[in-house]
């Protein structure tokens, strides 16, 4: 099942306080950025981020669910309703998600 454009419409309300939040659809799905880097993405109208020990702390009882067949597990974000709780996470999370990796040069 795809994700709803309105879903994504309504996280990144959710998330305006952020400066440059971007995403990319793929395949149905959207891959959220947080000032360049990958934080995550909603996959069947679910937030799911990348499980870096910031957010693992930030939402110790976070379940683990995949976001498609054949992927790593991502945590679920249940208080999507909370945009400071949101807001809070992906500043949480910034500094250990990895560097984007360089595009290769046709």
């Amino acid at each position: 099942m795809a994700s709803s454009k309105e879903y994504l419409e309504f996280i990144l309300g959710q998330l305006s306080e952020l400066e440059e939040i971007t995403y990319r659809a793929m395949i149905g799905e959207f891959i959220i950025y947080y000032r360049g880097k990958i934080v995550g993405g909603i996959y069947d109208d679910r937030l799911l981020v990348k499980p870096v020990k910031s957010a693992i702390s930030y939402m110790p009882t976070a379940p683990y669910e995949l976001p498609y067949e054949g992927a790593k597990e991502m945590l679920l974000v249940d208080e999507v309703d909370n945009k400071e709780f949101l807001t809070g996470l992906f500043h949480a999370m910034y500094d250990e998600l990895p560097a984007p990796k360089p595009k290769k040069k046709k």
